[in-house]
């Protein structure tokens, strides 16, 4: 039951960030890609704290992963097509304590781009990046 609720707190919190993120005007807000990227993104957790939920992707491309443990995790390097707007990742986990953080990283072609942080013993933390 945990686990279900983890994972519809990370999907909520993706599709917030995908929703309200993606909006431009033409003042300098960045647009699609116009090439292909390599994509990877990362969480590291405090130690005795534990990552459960990730959920992962760019644009409408999602892809989640459950029943993780530990305070480490890497998601597959992707290649993200040209015209791709964003790439985003929300991850939840469980805290030691109040003082327990996660991170969490988007790499897009071997540098890291954006990162996003928690901390408590609910945690929950996004990052995204636009193209």
């Amino acid at each position: 039951m945990k686990s279900i609720k983890a994972t519809l707190i990370a999907f909520a919190a993706f599709a917030a960030i995908m929703g309200t993120s993606c909006s431009k005007d033409d003042a300098g807000t960045p647009g699609p890609s116009s090439t292909s990227h390599k994509v990877q993104f990362k969480a590291e957790a405090s130690a005795g704290s534990n990552i459960e939920v990730a959920v992962y992707g760019y644009d409408a491309n999602t892809t989640t992963a459950t029943s993780l443990s530990g305070t480490t995790w890497s998601s597959p390097e992707i290649t993200v097509p040209a015209g791709t707007v964003m790439a985003t990742a929300a991850v939840n986990g469980t805290g030691a304590n109040a003082s327990s953080t996660l991170k969490v990283q988007v790499w897009v072609d071997g540098v890291m781009k954006k990162e996003g942080t928690s901390s408590g013993e609910v945690l929950s933390a996004q990052a995204s990046y636009s193209f």
